[in-house]
């Protein structure tokens, strides 16, 4: 199977997430398998303190599994180990249709920009980066080298991204 990445890059409060999130219901909608990695720059849990998986870590667990009927997650502490880089990870993920992957601003798979006039900075990633295959806006922008499209016509860029990566079409 081959493994396909895009990414949904740019910068703090462009609209990253919630492309992510509609992308994904876009595109199972349409019958693919997809999964996702998000990249956090900051100290973040998915456990809470008193948990027992809490506990478990807190103990000094590299790893720990939770596991219920209705879903699973693994946790893996690094201590004093690097962060993983994103090819590490993505060996992880079970098999799928496309991982989009959001953040790695620095990572060299292909991946569409995001912009809102509202976000953290505003300064294009285009022009350094080859790998970002086209933008997506909340205003007009000129002078790209990628194709522009508005930031919430998620069909388009949802077609562009099953064209980017050569999706077949999904088994039904």
């Amino acid at each position: 199977m081959t493994l396909r990445v895009f990414g949904i890059t740019g910068w703090k409060n462009s609209g990253k997430t919630t492309l992510t999130e509609r992308l994904v219901a876009e595109l199972t909608r349409r019958g693919y398998r997809i999964s996702t990695v998000k990249h956090a720059h900051h100290d973040f849990d998915i456990d809470r303190e008193g948990a027992d998986s809490y506990r478990h870590r807190a103990a000094g667990a590299a790893e720990v599994a939770i596991v219920s009927d209705r879903r699973w997650a693994l946790m893996h502490e690094l201590r004093s180990e690097d962060e993983p880089k994103l090819d590490a990870i993505l060996a992880r993920l079970s098999p799928c249709d496309l991982i989009l992957v959001e953040g790695y601003k620095r990572e060299g798979h292909p991946k569409i920009e995001t912009r809102r006039l509202g976000a953290k900075d505003t300064a294009p990633l285009t022009a350094a980066d080859p790998s970002i295959r086209a933008v997506a806006a909340d205003h007009a922008v000129e002078g790209e080298r990628v194709p522009v499209f508005a930031l919430d016509d998620i069909a388009s860029i949802a077609d562009f991204i099953v064209a980017e990566t050569g999706l077949p079409l999904p088994d039904k």
